[in-house]
């Protein structure tokens, strides 16, 4: 896992052609907003959370982000513990995200 900055993140975001987006917040969250392209999976769901990442094809590169960056963190090192070696944090989430959303 690596947590990166808001700057470092949405510029790797952009260089990264395969890059998956994950937005582990809940639905209420979402519907306040989004990164165009996110995949939702709620960590709060934890089983089906966990099912759905297994899914998930190992050898891309993951930007995971939550409201403030923690719920992110924890799914980074939930990705990690299941073979993912490419799980980007986004540090401070959503909340302070710059880049383009849908409201």
């Amino acid at each position: 896992m690596a947590d990166l900055t808001q700057q470092e993140w949405a510029s790797q975001l952009d260089q990264d052609k395969d890059a998956v987006i994950l937005d582990v917040r809940t639905q209420e969250e979402v519907d306040e907003g989004y990164i165009p392209g996110a995949i939702h999976l709620d960590i709060h769901k934890s089983q089906e959370f966990i099912n759905e990442i297994k899914k998930l094809d190992t050898d891309k590169k993951y930007y995971v982000y939550c409201r403030s960056g923690g719920r992110s963190g924890q799914a980074c090192l939930i990705m990690n513990s299941l073979g993912f070696e490419n799980a980007y944090n986004l540090m401070g989430g959503f909340i302070e995200w710059k880049g383009p959303s849908t409201q």
